[in-house]
């Protein structure tokens, strides 16, 4: 007889917050360190206005971002990882990991090892926070 797990709902909202379309491109550029609004746009090609405004304070909702307005002139907002964002280096990383092994680059596609740096013998390197 099969036995069919039930989806268990943290498993469930976890799998909707991070395979949201642009989530995950998002929290790897956010790795690196804090970043402002330009240069997460930058980093993440193909990304509109309005889907990385929705997806930051998307995040930030959730916990895994933080919006710091700079005391400047004229004013700035930096994002920041908070330690719930941190957390799902590992995630992403295993993702990143899982979809070298199995998934084939589409015709035509540059290899994009260079943008997942390893660690001699294959693993992730961890990133560099500022």
């Amino acid at each position: 007889m099969n036995h069919v797990h039930t989806v268990c709902v943290r498993f469930h909202t976890a799998i909707e917050l991070l395979g949201a379309r642009w989530s995950g491109a998002i929290l790897r550029v956010m790795f690196t360190g804090a970043h402002r609004y330009a240069d997460i746009r930058a980093a993440v090609p193909g990304i509109s206005d309005v889907m990385l405004t929705r997806r930051l304070r998307e995040l930030e909702e959730a916990g895994l971002l933080r919006r710091e307005v700079l005391a400047t002139s004229p004013v700035q907002v930096e994002y920041h990882l908070t330690q719930m964002g941190e957390e799902t280096e590992p995630v992403l990383n295993a993702v990143i990991d899982w979809s070298h092994r199995w998934l084939p680059l589409p015709p035509g596609t540059a290899d994009d090892e260079e943008s997942h740096p390893r660690e001699p013998g294959g693993t992730p390197r961890r990133s560099a926070r500022a």
